[in-house]
């Protein structure tokens, strides 16, 4: 069986991305910048009220674009999430060992496949509003672990823990990875979630998780604290890699500690913040599973971060294979 750099795990989700207006979202009652679980009825009528608008497809899910831009960057990876037979489960599938990695979760015969309208406004922020359909019924027998044995990580978003299969999965894959010695790597994913179940993240991240992402707020929420530096040292102190993003200012790398600050790279036309994380996410990833230092990892996930701002929603037009070196000089370990 083929080696894989990243076993992935999250919600398989269609990304409806739509470019709109400020007045529609005050309009709607949407809270800009953030995601809203919402049912299919609410995502109809939101889809019939930008009947018109043009409308891009693409497989998603947090844990999913990750994935797709860790292929982007060169790596390999097989990706878990649950979708239906239906027309979007079905270009979920092709969409995703298009972009290069592995998809092969049978469909369910019930069910609708999980959509998520993106609604992107001039500034650039993105106001997502997500029907998990099918998805939040992922189970650990969707779980192939023979090929979780042969990764170097696992990679399990925060936005699985909201139901009882998913999280009976989400704690299977770290159980088994920590057994193959394969390290896990953990998404805190939303301040929203971090709040809701804050101890279990807690817990997660003292027990099973190798490395953890999070951006400065969703560090606040977990350390219970105003302070990003204070968060970030908190978390530092259950986790031995914890890298912390923080907009504009780059991201934070904190390796058994010790913390370093990693400059971002300017994005010379800011579009869409839509997977930036997820991106940063990928780039650190690609780097630790092959050979760089946590600190040029961090470097290269700020540098795939910048680049997908620059576009329209979480999919990058560039191929970023080949050019670490490039971008990031001849010595990056």
């Amino acid at each position: 069986m083929r080696h894989y750099d990243v076993f992935g795990i999250g919600n398989a989700l269609v990304d409806i991305l739509i470019p709109t207006e400020d007045s529609f979202l005050q309009k709607m009652g949407w809270n800009k910048g953030i995601m809203t679980l919402v049912d299919a009825e609410v995502q109809g009528g939101v889809l019939t009220a930008l009947d018109g608008h043009k409308k891009e497809l693409r497989s998603g899910g947090s844990a999913a674009n990750t994935m797709i831009a860790l292929a982007n960057s060169g790596g390999t990876g097989t990706y878990t999430g649950k979708v239906s037979e239906d027309t979007y489960g079905e270009f979920y599938k092709q969409d995703m060992e298009k972009a290069g990695i592995l998809f092969e979760v049978p469909p369910s015969k019930e069910g609708h496949t999980g959509t998520c309208v993106i609604l992107t406004t001039p500034d650039a922020e993105r106001t997502m509003l997500t029907h998990l359909g099918i998805s939040s019924t992922l189970t650990k027998q969707d779980l192939d672990l023979e090929k979780l044995k042969v990764s170097s990580y696992s990679y399990v978003e925060g936005y699985l823990w909201d139901g009882p299969s998913t999280k009976e999965a989400c704690l299977l894959a770290m159980e088994e990875s920590k057994k193959a010695g394969v390290k896990v790597a953990f998404t805190f994913s939303d301040p929203f979630c971090v709040n809701r179940s804050r101890e279990d993240f807690l817990k997660l991240t003292k027990e099973y998780c190798d490395l953890v992402f999070c951006n400065a707020e969703e560090a606040k929420a977990l350390a219970a604290t105003e302070s990003k530096e204070d968060a970030l040292k908190f978390i530092s102190s259950i986790c031995k890699n914890v890298m912390m993003t923080d907009g504009s200012n780059g991201a934070f790398s904190s390796v058994n500690g010790t913390i370093s600050h990693i400059g971002g790279f300017p994005a010379q036309n800011l579009l869409d913040t839509t997977g930036a994380g997820d991106c940063f996410a990928a780039g650190v990833l690609y780097g630790l599973t092959h050979g760089f230092s946590p600190d040029n990892a961090a470097r290269w996930g700020n540098y795939v971060a910048s680049r997908i701002v620059q576009e329209i929603g979480p999919r990058l037009s560039v191929r970023l294979m080949g050019r670490q070196e490039e971008i990031l000089g001849k010595t990056r370990s």
